[in-house]
């Protein structure tokens, strides 16, 4: 409470003084010896023995005066002055009268000592609104008496005595409690020890797809298998930036580090993705780390499988073999202490109608334990994408397997198939850079491990096309597999399966949907076995459901009443055979401005006799003279058309080449769609001048990820346009790292100013460059590969990213070249001599600890633009040279005399951070040399200071900090002293 909240402004200079008239001076010790300790015994007795009436009418009424006298409204109506002065004279007389120690007091807090006061006080029989004046000023009085109290030597004294005593009893109650209860800290260690100890065993290994190991070793070491995926989050801030189109790209970070970023996340990923397996990793992970989170694997399709409540905390264990022998509360005592790691696998796997209660299930445990970390997991579109927003989830996405990931994946998936050749792993692995519709294949864990099975069951063979592919796979899948392996089961044909699951495809294309009820798939499959008599050698519908779901490797069942295929590759690639089959092409190009019937369309051109093609290119060439999407289209489905009539191609080469150059983000992304095809018909650099046109043709050519898109970009090295040779430098991950630091970076002209690295290979493929470049360094880069680097190539600018580079920057001393560095988020940083003399024009240091400045910032003549946030040793403006060009500097805790600012006299834009207060006068003194200061941000509160600030005559904005409030009156009084000059509130992005 303050005197703002009471309603009276009066300054502490003011009623502090009258409040001290009520006490005698200090004493010595803790005052113990008077008992009890009134408050009596501090009233002053100068020569009487107590304070008398007079002098309190005096200081009442001064008070009284005073209070009227306060800017503001006048809340005392006239006439009622003398009365307020005798009844608050009254009430200051039933001090002597408490039997509180100060230390009581203080701890009532002044609103209850005001109460008490009040209540000690006779009746004042004044009016409703003097009444209330009154109590006004007895409680501002309160204030300031406790205040004083806490000032006293003898206060804190007792304080400390008084806590002595309350801590003892407190000890000696506990005590006595621990020795009626058993202690649990114990048993919980114990258990958890056991527990976590379990977990990591439990979820050590998985399951080998496409691997017939020997009897025992059908399970694939987790640590052997897991490759790290990446994460795709939402955009980050500066200065990865925006794209050409003013929209920011998606943040890309390794999955296993996706709960440092974010305390709770909605991860979507596809079937196959990897969910389950990151599951597993974050689980086994946390469970080794000492000290770490407890994990808790909550797979819903097993809690909810026979219709069950979503568990409580103590339920967690359910099913387990360690269920029922945890201490009793355990879990509820983990997610009370904010320990737990909540793992909740498969929203997407249950029922949609339990899809809600689930949710109201989450919410409910983040209410009750708010302060643990939280995984859960979904197909995309399972649930809408804000669906966890309100519980404050992040949504993020895996991304598809980059190069690198299907390499380490191909690695590893041959080293536990220890009896295939060597010599298939380097074939399969030359086979998916060299192929583009194998490397578009290979985007999940789960589509790399049929790759590589169909290419060990071939001898190091692989089909060149995606027809040729798919039709191999099902091969291998419905009846190679088992045949070859001399499994005694009844035989079923491959063609029998393919007539019954196409149906079941086709059904759920036409339907839009990717799983249905087990039940609607049996009545398919009776519907169907009439027309196909040789599937009754696997018995009734049923039987021949669960021969598809468990022998096949094609269906899987998310939740036990429904199925779905494994990947919907296989679903569009059958649906299309089933379209063929039953005639119906005008149903296909119906849907041809619809994304999900686009593959099944492709497919149906791929496996079609030559007719079929020539009827379906012709009407999507119909449907694209008002349709963009269905001419990309029917140009996309060229690739698939092993034979297709000249003129007709020539036609849909035509209508394609219409749609270039791309506009927009989305038309680029659609041309992308199409494949290497689209490279023949995208303009190249000579053909376009204007920057977005360029940038998007870049966008459509790397959305490719082929390596034939390599040449074509290389082209774009050159060209003017900015945003275009930006895009560039952050597509380089997609493809050979090597070949394309070769082929488009090394002669980008001029040399990137925004070069992400990400990892130390990437530092080790960059070979050359027209000029110093800018580098964004990355999380996963070491010092001895940036060390390393800086020793080859001189860099004109530096960005390190939450880098664990030691405690200094020496590796940077004397690089000559460096013109901008910006570090964010090095906690070990310490030293910053390392910067002694450079050349740096911008500088951004957030370095997240407090390292010394040191006398660098002085070291730099050239300095334009200076940004200090987060905590550093203490600063001063004197630590810049007077005659560095400076316009601009935010920050984030300015130094509060603002000594030496009025030297920077060339200053253009000035932060001083939210927590800034001018410390004196001689503050504003500095300021108001700024002669060319056009924006300055300072915190609402000290506006009134501004106003009488002198000078200032090229001020243009004033900001204010997000959520401050501006008094009106100081408002009007601003606008009147600088009329023009514009009140705003600062960004959130361009605060320090």
């Amino acid at each position: 409470m303050d005197a703002s909240v009471v309603g009276i402004r009066l300054a502490s200079g003011v009623v502090a003084p009258l409040v001290k008239k009520l006490f005698q001076g200090e004493g010595a010790g803790a005052g113990l010896v008077d008992r009890p300790l009134r408050i009596s015994s501090y009233l002053a007795r100068r020569e009487k023995r107590d304070l008398d009436a007079a002098d309190l009418d005096k200081l009442a009424s001064h008070l009284v005066r005073e209070a009227l006298r306060a800017p503001g409204e006048r809340l005392l109506p006239p006439g009622e002055e003398a009365g307020v002065s005798a009844a608050l004279a009254a009430t200051l007389h039933a001090l002597g009268d408490l039997t509180l120690s100060d230390v009581e007091a203080v701890s009532l807090g002044p609103r209850a000592f005001a109460r008490r006061l009040r209540a000690a006080a006779p009746q004042t029989g004044l009016s409703r609104d003097a009444e209330l004046f009154h109590a006004r000023l007895v409680d501002l009085a309160c204030l300031h008496i406790l205040n004083f109290f806490t000032q006293r030597s003898t206060f804190v004294a007792a304080t400390l005595v008084e806590q002595s005593r309350l801590h003892a009893e407190t000890i000696a109650k506990v005590d006595e409690l621990l020795t009626r209860i058993p202690r649990q800290d114990a048993r919980d260690s114990a258990f958890e020890t056991r527990y976590l100890s379990y977990l990591a065993h439990r979820h050590r290994t998985l399951t080998i797809f496409g691997l017939d190991l020997a009897p025992g070793s059908a399970r694939w070491p987790l640590d052997a298998a897991y490759v790290s995926l990446e994460v795709a989050g939402p955009p980050p801030p500066a200065p990865w930036g925006p794209g050409p189109d003013g929209s920011a790209a998606p943040r890309v970070l390794p999955a296993e580090q996706l709960l440092t970023e974010h305390r709770r996340a909605l991860l979507r990923g596809e079937a196959g993705s990897g969910k389950t397996t990151l599951i597993q990793w974050l689980a086994v992970s946390a469970a080794r780390e000492p000290g770490g989170p407890v994990p808790f694997v909550l797979p819903l399709r097993t809690l909810t499988r026979h219709g069950e409540r979503l568990p409580a905390p103590r339920d967690f264990l359910a099913g387990s073999p360690l269920a029922g022998e945890a201490p009793e509360g355990w879990e509820g005592r983990v997610l009370r202490d904010g320990r737990a790691l909540l793992l909740v696998d498969g929203i997407d796997e249950i029922p949609e109608a339990e899809r809600g209660p689930a949710r109201d299930w989450l919410a409910d445990l983040i209410t009750a334990f708010p302060g643990n970390r939280w995984l859960v997991t979904s197909r995309p579109s399972a649930v809408r994408h804000d669906w966890l927003a309100d519980v404050e989830f992040s949504e993020v996405t895996l991304a598809p397997m980059s190069r690198a990931h299907v390499r380490a994946f191909i690695e590893r998936w041959h080293a536990a198939a220890d009896h295939a050749p060597p010599e298939y792993r380097e074939q399969l692995l030359n086979a998916v850079r060299s192929k583009p519709d194998l490397a578009r294949l290979a985007t999940n864990p789960l589509l790399c491990g049929l790759i590589c099975a169909l290419h060990r069951e071939r001898r190091g063979f692989l089909p060149s096309g995606r027809k040729e592919l798919y039709s191999a796979a099902l091969s291998m899948l419905l009846d190679r597999r088992d045949r070859e392996r001399l499994l005694r089961l009844p035989y079923l044909a491959e063609e029998p399966q393919l007539q019954l699951l196409q149906r079941l495809a086709y059904w759920l294309i036409r339907n839009g949907r990717t799983e249905m009820d087990r039940t609607r798939a049996e009545a398919l499959i009776a519907d169907a076995l009439p027309s196909v008599p040789a599937a009754r050698a696997l018995g009734d519908a049923p039987a021949v459901f669960r021969h598809f779901l468990e022998r096949t490797g094609l269906l899987r069942a998310p939740t036990v009443d429904t199925v779905e295929f494994v990947h919907r590759t296989f679903q569009d690639f059958l649906g299309a055979r089933a379209a063929l089959d039953e005639g119906g092409l005008g149903e296909l190009t119906r849907h041809a401005e619809d994304d999900q019937w686009e593959d099944v369309i492709r497919m149906a051109v791929a496996q079609g006799r030559p007719r079929d093609r020539a009827e379906i290119m012709n009407d999507l060439l119909k449907r694209g003279e008002g349709s963009p999407r269905a001419a990309l289209l029917a140009y996309a489905c060229l690739e698939e058309a092993a034979e297709l009539d000249s003129r007709l191609r020539e036609e849909v080469t035509t209508a394609a080449r219409a749609l270039v150059p791309p506009r927009d983000n989305e038309a680029a992304t659609s041309l992308a769609r199409v494949g290497p095809l689209i490279l023949e018909v995208l303009p190249g650099p000579d053909d376009l001048d204007d920057e977005a046109p360029a940038a998007y043709t870049v966008i459509a050519a790397a959305g490719t990820g082929s390596d034939e898109a390599l040449p074509f970009l290389a082209r774009y090295a050159v060209h003017p346009s900015e945003p275009a040779r930006e895009l560039l430098a952050g597509f380089w991950s997609r493809f050979d790292l090597a070949r394309y630091a070769e082929e488009v970076i090394a002669p980008m002209d001029p040399a990137p100013e925004r070069l992400i690295v990400t990892s130390d290979d990437q530092l080790l493929a960059l070979s050359g460059f027209t000029g110093p470049p800018g580098l964004i360094i990355g999380r996963h880069v070491s010092r001895a590969a940036l060390s390393a680097f800086l020793r080859r190539f001189p860099v004109s600018a530096l960005s390190l990213l939450h880098f664990a580079g030691g405690a200094d920057v020496e590796f940077l001393r004397g690089h000559g070249s460096l013109r901008r560095l910006s570090i964010d988020a090095w906690p070990e940083l310490e030293d910053l001599s390392g910067l002694y003399g450079l050349p740096l024009e911008e500088v951004t240091l957030s370095p997240g600890r407090r390292p010394d400045l040191g006398p660098a910032t002085a070291s730099w003549p050239r300095l334009r633009s200076l940004t200090l946030a987060g905590d550093h040793a203490p600063w001063s403006f004197h630590r810049v040279d007077p005659s560095a060009p400076l316009e601009e500097i935010e920050l984030q805790h300015a130094p509060g005399d603002l000594a030496g600012l009025g030297r920077l006299r060339t200053l253009r834009r000035l932060q001083l951070g939210h927590a800034w207060r001018p410390v004196a006068p001689a503050a504003w003194d500095e300021l108001s040399l700024l002669m060319h200061l056009q924006e300055l941000a300072l915190p609402a509160e000290t506006l009134g200071g501004l106003v009488r600030c002198p000078g200032l005559f090229s001020l243009q904005e004033v900001y204010v900090y997000p959520y401050e409030e501006v008094d009106p009156a100081v408002e009007e009084r601003l606008r009147s002293r600088f009329p023009g000059v514009a009140l705003l509130e600062l960004q959130e992005e361009s605060q320090p």
